[in-house]
């Protein structure tokens, strides 16, 4: 008993699992002072996270390039875990910065919506450090559970209502999916650990063709492609984008689903590389209808988050296409696609925010008619971000994209990158149509309602800052990409 005990407490190593332990403290903390605070007042409680965040993102950086693992190797805080989990901060510090404003003014001032960014954010980074199916299905659940919470937080919002609800059924049915192609694996090779499962499909070559863990490998991946809202398990992304609370539809579009395409890439990359060529084939199709899915109906939309919703699911293509291509270059082009994502999406968002009336019934493209003239910071601000999301340069969309499709290209993928640079002539026309609509209509409304936020501000700057910054000097970033890479 004892040899056990010792055993067990050797292999704890709280390093490996220190930053998301600093942030669930914080996030407990902030639950206590919600408690205490003056009905109403959120204002400290967000400012606290930040600095929750804050800390958190330093001692994530502080274990750049000395990998700690921890709980038997179920856990390791690597290069490849520390670039996502800064992603994560990014977007969880992006998120807070446009949400305080936004919750006074939709009359939901409640502190506990912050603790649960930072608990959905530690979920996140459990799901990009774990080397074992059990702990990236853990981190999994706690993200989701924080995010089923957060989509229905408005609780006198219909749409809310049924966005927390869709949410909640969907997910939970694709994470049967997930736990089903689990135990499918563990079935296979005795063993829920991703450097088993890989060491157990080498040494026997036969099994490649089970239909066990054929079986598995689908309905594992199956899983986090529903997170990642790729098509044609999309089906929950415009609703739940829309009826949510607008900084949670950014946050969601950003952390969560970078969270999900870390879990992918550490699965697919070691556990399932002595069948890539099947699964290339298959990410190939499914980057594909993703990338056509969320273009071609984006079109017809008229509501601007809902066309944003569209826009995710295209985006998640564009990142697919580096997956398809299994090189150095095609996948440290996903992490770097990951975070020019964050900046530009939630930039985007952050003007709606701010644009948006009480009820949000105003963000349609109508309702932006001639927003540019009246509003010239925010509207040249949007302008910018959906610059990025079209992929022109010198934005960090079009680095973004060039390094996926490069990949794609050294892969012999050539028409996949053919595919892919249609697709983002074809998505010029929804986000230009917005441009027409805030520069070339008349004005319906004075926009009087308005109000240049710091808060809101400093996050709309930073993304700014982010999307130009990566744009024109993509180089540092793309090396740190690397060295995350496996």
């Amino acid at each position: 008993m004892e040899n056990l005990v010792q055993i067990a407490t050797q292999n704890v190593n709280m390093a490996a699992i220190m930053p998301s332990v600093v942030l669930c403290c914080f996030g407990m903390l902030l639950l206590l002072v919600s408690v205490f605070s003056k009905r109403g007042r959120t204002s400290h409680i967000a400012w606290m996270s930040i600095v929750a965040l804050v800390i958190t993102a330093i001692v994530t950086a502080s274990a750049w390039n000395h990998p700690q693992a921890g709980f038997a190797g179920s856990v390791v805080l690597d290069n490849f875990a520390i670039f996502f989990s800064m992603i994560f901060i990014i977007a969880a510090v992006l998120t807070i910065l446009i949400s305080d404003g936004y919750l006074h003014r939709e009359g939901y001032p409640v502190g506990e919506y912050y603790p649960l960014i930072l608990f959905c954010t530690a979920g996140a980074m459990w799901m990009a450090s774990g080397t074992d199916l059990m702990t990236i299905f853990l981190g999994l659940e706690v993200m989701s559970v924080s995010l089923y919470v957060l989509a229905g937080f408005f609780r006198g919002d219909v749409r809310s209502n049924e966005a927390g609800l869709k949410y909640f059924f969907l997910g939970a049915f694709s994470t049967g999916f997930l736990l089903y192609g689990v135990a499918l694996l563990y079935g296979v090779s005795g063993s829920t650990k991703i450097a088993v499962i890989a060491q157990h499909i080498s040494e026997m070559p036969a099994i490649i063709d089970n239909p066990m863990l054929i079986a598995g490998s689908i309905l594992l991946l199956v899983g986090f492609l529903f997170k990642i809202g790729a098509a044609p398990f999309h089906m929950w992304a415009p609703d739940v984008y829309q009826g949510a609370p607008t900084p949670i539809t950014a946050f969601m579009s950003a952390g969560p689903k970078a969270a999900a395409f870390a879990a992918l890439l550490r699965i697919s990359i070691i556990a399932l590389s002595s069948i890539q060529p099947d699964i290339s084939a298959l990410f190939w199709l499914l980057a594909v209808l993703t990338m056509i899915v969320g273009n071609f109906i984006a079109l017809s939309q008229t509501n601007i988050k809902r066309m944003l919703a569209y826009s995710s699911i295209a985006h998640a293509g564009y990142a697919l296409v580096g997956l398809v291509a299994w090189n150095q270059i095609g996948l440290s082009a996903i992490l770097f696609y990951m975070l020019v994502y964050t900046f530009m999406n939630i930039g985007a968002f952050a003007v709606l925010v701010l644009a948006g009336k009480k009820g949000e019934e105003n963000l349609t493209l109508e309702g932006f008619s001639g927003f540019g003239y009246k509003r010239p910071f925010l509207g040249v601000a949007l302008c910018i971000f959906l610059f990025a999301l079209m992929g022109l340069p010198p934005t960090a969309g079009f680095t973004a994209k060039f390094f996926v499709f490069a990949g794609a290209l050294k892969a012999g993928y050539v028409w996949l990158a053919v595919i892919g640079v249609m697709n983002s002539a074809v998505s010029l026309y929804y986000y230009l149509r917005v441009i027409v609509y805030m520069y070339f209509r008349e004005p319906k409304e004075d926009f009087a309602w308005v109000s240049i936020e710091l808060p809101a501000t400093i996050s709309i700057i930073l993304a700014l800052a982010g999307v130009f910054i990566l744009g024109i000097f993509p180089g540092s970033i793309m090396e740190l990409a690397k060295l995350a890479g496996f």
